[in-house]
């Protein structure tokens, strides 16, 4: 099984409808804004284009630990300075091994959850791809690299329409996650690493739940030779990787150990050795230690959470400043973010640490859980990028 957790958060928010947006297989759509552009691209997000759902309503409902709420305004940014280009996880529940590139649901509810609230700091643009779906994770034996490569292609084959058509030169944000952050970790390898005229785009690269590599002690090697893991706030060119576990990563657990595997080695293979280790940069503090983290998540999903006694909001998001702390650690071959409530007083917040598996941690919320704390990151980024 690679990837399959990430499948539960679109099927959740396809239940939930995600803040209450209603949306058919294919969104509507006018001439002047089809996800198809003329270069062959399917866009599930792109400025201008009908029913972006990365610039879907970002108002939130903040809730206390005492239960007590308040408003916390959000709005798509006018004109900001920077792109985010964006690849979802695993979310197709078609039959075939590899997805076909039309808009559902699921696509949809999966870019709102993770991608949309960076709208308030960067254009998004996230290419519809020809992914692994769920149902060929089901019999991982079928899958061939081939398959895996057709993914790959059709994101490439985007990015490189994005660079010739819509970049005009500004920087570059990567956000993926989990099926989305291996590809990238190869689009990177491949296309910017070793470019010194690409690198000069990249402002960071977010590369959740994908067990990036990186030779121990240092911020470079593994994966990339060029691109650093981020050390503080206002470092650019660099790259943000962890995945989120409540405890130690079990010893068959699918991330955060070199051992791990996750359907990751099909597109970034890599042999387990002394001298490498998982990456991990804390989004809340990337110059290490503890810090408080900001989950914010679609206002619908805490029905998922057994939430019953939650407040009842009429925003489309909900956030929990400081329900939990979040720490890097390392034992063994395992690095991991570790995650845990924040201690005090009792905390009437649902508690999103029991949407954790045994061998997968809190994968599903790899993006949700410090999603404040990422968007603030690539604020900070973008200005010192430009600065």
């Amino acid at each position: 099984m690679l990837f399959t957790l990430a499948g539960l958060v679109a099927a959740a928010l396809v239940l939930g409808g995600c803040g209450g947006t209603k949306r058919t297989s294919t969104p509507r759509t006018t001439p002047a804004g089809l996800p198809r552009d003329r270069w062959g691209t399917t866009w599930l997000c792109r400025p201008a284009m009908a029913d972006d759902p990365c610039t879907s309503g970002l108002s939130s409902t903040a809730i206390a630990r005492d239960g007590s709420t308040r408003p916390e305004p959000a709005v798509v940014a006018r004109n900001p300075k920077v792109d985010c280009f964006y690849v979802y996880p695993t979310v197709s529940d078609e039959s075939a091994i590899n997805s076909d590139v039309a808009i559902g649901v699921r696509q949809a509810e999966v870019a709102i959850a993770q991608a949309s609230r960076f709208s308030q700091v960067c254009r998004v643009y996230a290419p519809v791809y020809r992914q692994i779906t769920l149902s060929a994770l089901n019999h991982p034996g079928r899958i061939t690299l081939g398959d895996a490569l057709i993914a790959y292609n059709s994101v490439l084959s985007a990015f490189r329409d994005y660079l010739a058509h819509y970049n005009d030169g500004r920087g570059i944000v990567f956000i993926g996650h989990s099926q989305g952050a291996s590809i990238l970790i190869k689009l990177l390898k491949d296309q910017v690493d070793d470019r010194p005229a690409l690198r000069r785009h990249l402002v960071s690269a977010l590369l959740l739940g994908g067990n990036v590599t990186v030779a121990k002690g240092r911020t470079v090697g593994g994966d990339f030779k060029h691109l650093p893991l981020c050390t503080s706030r206002t470092e650019t060119r660099c790259v943000v990787a962890y995945s989120s576990f409540a405890s130690k990563p079990p010893e068959n657990s699918q991330f955060g150990r070199t051992t791990s595997d996750a359907g990751v080695s099909l597109l970034a293979p890599h042999e387990p050795a002394p001298n490498i280790a998982i990456a991990c940069v804390n989004p809340a503090a990337p110059s290490g230690g503890r810090a408080r983290l900001d989950p914010y998540i679609p206002s619908l999903f805490l029905q998922f959470l057994g939430a019953g006694a939650a407040p009842q909001v009429s925003t489309p998001w909900v956030s929990f400043p400081g329900e939990y702390t979040a720490v890097c650690k390392t034992s063994g071959n395992a690095t991991w973010l570790q995650v845990k409530p924040t201690p005090g007083s009792p905390d009437q917040r649902p508690l999103l640490d029991e949407l954790s598996d045994p061998a997968l941690g809190l994968h599903i919320l790899d993006v949700n859980i410090a999603l404040g704390n990422l968007v603030q990151l690539v604020r900070e980024e973008a200005s010192a990028y430009h600065t």
